[in-house]
């Protein structure tokens, strides 16, 4: 006999899971997870386990599926998910965060685009596709094939729909998150679906692979947008790929939960098979996730070094996954356009993965009036609008310049310069630009407020350590736009990994490299054009460039997590060469998952090392480290 906690765990899954394919979603992923797994204790065999989609909204439109269409397992603990992967290569990608859908070709052309609905049968939403600009409408092949992906929606796209929205005079979506499945499944103005977006990550098909990365392979010849993927051969990578998963939930600029992986070789495939509900081969890693209730008392917005302004919230503090949360990231302007946001408004903020917490949608809209700044907050030009941007077209903004300054102190690994100590510096015309770090002496450091001899010292040494960097930091620390120090090492991994390559590259051997479409191409290439005088002029005053090693991600050193912080007898980018040369992993920041924090400071008040100390994380000295080298 059923308990009466399975009937309620029964009816709020059934609720939730019609909701959320009705894009009305009232929990979180995570909230809803929960429910899953404790009717899983209670009752593993429950056929409410077995909805796999929606099966429970009505459509006079339905699709069966030649083969299921799964759901995936999932773990939050990264100790169980490196324990299924075991020593085999398996394939990562980003876990969009939208809709699954099946695309059937024929004859070179697509003939049906269908959405998972319950796995076995879907929704027709043909017409809808068409207008999905990622979604080939024709192939190079007559074969007949089957492709499965996600449609999703960027976070520019999700403004731009709201607009057009209201123009149509129809209710504005409240939420990116629950957006795509809302859209799916309208039956009028389907021409709105063309602010979707599609990525494919499988192929079924006739031809014979070997390997999963090849059908990713032959996804992309025939025209599709595939996720970014990596083969791992050892966990260390994997460690690492969950990192980078980290930071693109932070800063992406459309919304993932986690991350996918394969086995890469086919044969497991056949040979574990799948269960009703999943498949064997494959596996979810989720962040942990939380949501809150606060309300706004200021949005403040600060000048970054593109110009552009970015607006925080300044909100009522809560406590969110084990931290008290008092700012918010309200991501852009056309964010708070598109919400009309203004102090007093309650929202729902989220934090995922130890990221920086995330504004999701407004829950109770206060009195007043929407508005934004007209002039830039630190140098008065009048402010201009780029589509979701509000910016400041000054060269010469003390703000945009400060903060180009301040990425370069900080991703060169330049110690005891802090923002603050920056401001003055700049105040007593010491720093203009970057290229004068390297031209000041002790002398001018004792100009400084509080700065005696010692600090002097110190401070001149830090900055003339940084005269020799590897590669990847260099690019990161001069500010190439669009290039993240993951995306710098791809480049790096494909053989241009030295500056003089790096300064040569051509628009045809990006696009042929790994996660740069013909976009992010153009981005890089014009701003390493715009950086050329910069980069001559820090080569002219002695910084040393030096090429990067292929790391192997094998070593005495595979499988642990590395930070830095503080003294160290050589520059940062030498010990994060060594780290990296050894198979371990370098994270910019210090959390319950970092094995190490490398420092020879034996006390400091720098935030990694407190962090570190109250988080129990082993704080060891650079000659420590050389010890773990030899086994």
């Amino acid at each position: 006999m059923k308990t009466n906690r399975i009937q309620e765990l029964e009816k709020l899954i059934v609720k939730h899971k019609e909701l959320y394919y009705s894009g009305k979603a009232e929990i979180s992923d995570e909230k809803y997870d929960k429910l899953e797994d404790e009717l899983k204790k209670l009752d593993p065999n429950n056929p409410v386990l077995q909805i796999v989609g929606s099966k429970l909204v009505e459509s006079a439109n339905k699709v069966p599926h030649q083969r299921k269409m799964l759901s995936l397992d999932k773990t939050y603990d990264e100790k169980d998910l490196l324990k299924w992967i075991g020593k085999e290569p398996v394939v990562s990608i980003f876990k969009l965060d939208g809709s699954s859908c099946s695309l059937i070709y024929e004859n070179g052309y697509l003939v049906l685009a269908k959405t998972r609905g319950d796995g076995q049968v879907g929704e027709n939403i043909t017409r809808k596709a068409l207008f999905i600009g990622d979604i080939p409408k024709s192939v190079p092949t007559t074969e007949s094939f089957e492709v499965r992906g996600e449609i999703y929606c960027t976070e520019a796209d999700f403004i731009h729909l709201s607009t057009a929205m209201r123009e149509l005079k129809l209710e504005a979506p409240t939420s990116q998150r629950n957006i795509v499945a809302g859209l799916l499944g309208r039956k009028e103005n389907i021409q709105l679906s063309h602010h979707l977006s599609f990525k494919a990550f499988d192929l079924i098909s006739e031809e014979k692979f070997s390997f999963e990365h090849q059908k990713l392979e032959k996804l992309k010849a025939l025209g599709f947008t595939t996720p970014e993927y990596e083969v791992h051969k050892t966990t260390s990578d994997v460690d690492k790929r969950i990192n980078q998963a980290r930071d693109f939930m932070g800063s992406g600029d459309y919304l993932i939960d986690g991350l996918v992986l394969v086995y890469d070789n086919l044969k497991l495939h056949e040979e574990l098979g799948e269960t009703s509900h999943h498949p064997r081969y494959k596996m979810a890693f989720k962040f942990q996730g939380d949501t809150k209730v606060t309300a706004i008392n200021e949005i403040i917005w600060g000048v970054s070094r593109n110009g552009r302004l970015t607006p925080v919230a300044m909100v009522e503090p809560v406590e969110l996954s084990n931290a008290v949360i008092g700012r918010v990231t309200l991501h852009n302007f056309g964010m708070v356009r598109n919400f009309e946001l203004k102090a007093g408004d309650k929202i729902e903020i989220v934090r995922s993965g130890e990221v920086i917490p995330k504004f999701l949608g407004v829950v109770e809209k206060a009195e007043g009036n929407f508005s934004y700044p007209e002039s830039c907050p630190s140098c008065q030009s009048e402010l201009k609008i780029d589509d979701i941007w509000l910016y400041c077209p000054n060269d010469l903004c003390p703000a945009k310049i400060k903060e180009e300054i301040l990425n370069y102190i900080q991703k060169a690994g330049i110690d005891d310069v802090s923002d603050k100590r920056l401001e003055e510096m700049i105040l007593k015309g010491l720093v203009e630009t970057i290229p004068d770090l390297y031209r000041l002496s002790v002398e001018d450091f004792l100009l400084l407020d509080k700065v005696k001899e010692k600090l002097a010292s110190k401070m001149y040494g830090n900055i003339q350590k940084t005269k020799k960097q590897t590669l990847a930091q260099f690019i990161s620390a001069i500010g190439i736009e669009g290039v993240s120090m993951a995306k710098s090492e791809k480049i790096i991994s494909q053989g241009y990994n030295n500056l003089e390559k790096i300064r040569a590259i051509t628009l045809e051997q990006m696009l042929n490299i790994e996660g740069f479409a013909e976009k992010s191409s153009h981005d890089f290439l014009n701003s390493l054009k715009k950086k050329d005088d910069l980069i001559s002029e820090l080569v002219d005053l002695g910084v040393s460039v030096e090429a990067d090693e292929i790391n192997t991600g094998e070593g005495p050193l595979q499988g642990y997590k590395f930070c830095i912080t503080g003294e160290l007898s050589t520059s940062r980018g030498e010990v994060e060469k060594v780290i990296k040369k050894n198979g371990g992993v370098m994270v910019s920041s210090v959390s319950k998952n970092t094995n190490y924090l490398v420092t020879n400071d034996q006390e400091s008040s720098s935030s990694k090392f407190v962090k570190a100390k109250s988080l129990g994380i082993p704080i060891i000295s650079e000659a420590a480290l050389m010890k773990m080298l030899e086994g």
